[in-house]
C-alpha cells in the first residue's frame, strides 16, 4: 500500500475509532440505565450479558453488512425500537403521579430477565447504527484491490472491523463507571433516554434516505449539514443533562 494511501486509511481509522467510541459510550449509557436498578449481583450478571451481546451483535452486523445496508426494514426496526424506548420513558414519567408510583412501576416491570432483554434489543439497534456509520465513512476511502467483503474493499472492511472492535472495548470499560455515575446523578437517566431517541432519529434518517423509500436524498445521512446538526444536538443534550442533573447528596 502506498504511503499516501496508508496515511489516508490511518486517519480514517482514527476518526472512526473516535466515532465508534462516542457510539459505544452511548450504548454503555443505555446499558447502565437498564441495569442500575438491579441488586449488585444481578447487575453484574446483566452487565456481562449486555457487553457480550454488544460484541456478538456487532460481529453479526459485520458478517451481514451487505444486508444491513440494503434492507431498509432492518434500519427501520432499530429506529422504531429506540424511539419507542425514549418516548415510553418520558410518557411513563409524565403519567406517574408520584415518584413512589414510578419506582414501584419500574421495579415491577423491570426484573432481571426483562432488563437483560431490553439491553440485548438495544444492543442490536446500536450495532446497526454503529455499522452504518462505519460503512459510510469507510466507503469514502479509495479501494485498494486487496479483496472484497460485499460492497466493501478489503482494506475498507478492516477499517470498519477494527473501529468497531475498539468501540466495544471502550464500552466494556465505560459501562461500570457510568452505573456509578448514574447512582450519584439520577437525573442523567433522562439524558440517557434522550440520547436513545436521538440515535433512533439517526437510524430513521438512514431508513428514509434508502433508495426504496427515497423520502430523503440518498446521501443525506452523509451530508455535512446533517452531521453538524445531529452531533451538535447530541453535544448540547449531554452538556445540559450534566448541568441539570443533581447529585444525590444535593437533591436530598
Amino acid at each position: 500500500m502506498e504511503l499516501s494511501l496508508l496515511l489516508e486509511y490511518s486517519w480514517a481509522l482514527l476518526i472512526l475509532i473516535a466515532l465508534e467510541g462516542i457510539l459505544a459510550v452511548d450504548n454503555a449509557v443505555v446499558l447502565a440505565t437498564f441495569v442500575k436498578h438491579l441488586p449488585e449481583k444481578q447487575r453484574k450478571k446483566a452487565l456481562f450479558y449486555g457487553l457480550a451481546g454488544a460484541v456478538v451483535f456487532r460481529l453479526i452486523a459485520l458478517m451481514f453488512v451487505v444486508y444491513i445496508i440494503n434492507i431498509w426494514q432492518v434500519q427501520a426496526i432499530g429506529a422504531l425500537y429506540l424511539l419507542y424506548l425514549s418516548i415510553h420513558h418520558f410518557w411513563k414519567r409524565k403519567a406517574d403521579s408520584s415518584a413512589q408510583t414510578q419506582i414501584a412501576a419500574t421495579s415491577k416491570q423491570s426484573g432481571f430477565w426483562m432488563s437483560v432483554l431490553k439491553v440485548e434489543m438495544a444492543d442490536i439497534a446500536f450495532a446497526v447504527d454503529s455499522i452504518l456509520a462505519a460503512v459510510a465513512l469507510a466507503m469514502a476511502l479509495p479501494a485498494t484491490g486487496m479483496f472484497s467483503v460485499g460492497p466493501l474493499d478489503g482494506a475498507q472492511f478492516l477499517v470498519v472491523f477494527f473501529g468497531g472492535l475498539i468501540g466495544v472495548i471502550i464500552m466494556r470499560f465505560a459501562a461500570g463507571k457510568l452505573i456509578a455515575l448514574l447512582e450519584k446523578r439520577p437525573g442523567l437517566e433522562h439524558g440517557a433516554y434522550l440520547i436513545v431517541g436521538l440515535v433512533g432519529i439517526k437510524l430513521a434518517v438512514f431508513t428514509l434516505s434508502h433508495p426504496s423509500i427515497a423520502l430523503l436524498p440518498e446521501h443525506f445521512p452523509e451530508s455535512g449539514a446533517w452531521k453538524t446538526v445531529f452531533w451538535s444536538v447530541m453535544a448540547v443534550t449531554i452538556i445540559l443533562s450534566w448541568i441539570l442533573s443533581r447529585q444525590k447528596d444535593d437533591a436530598a
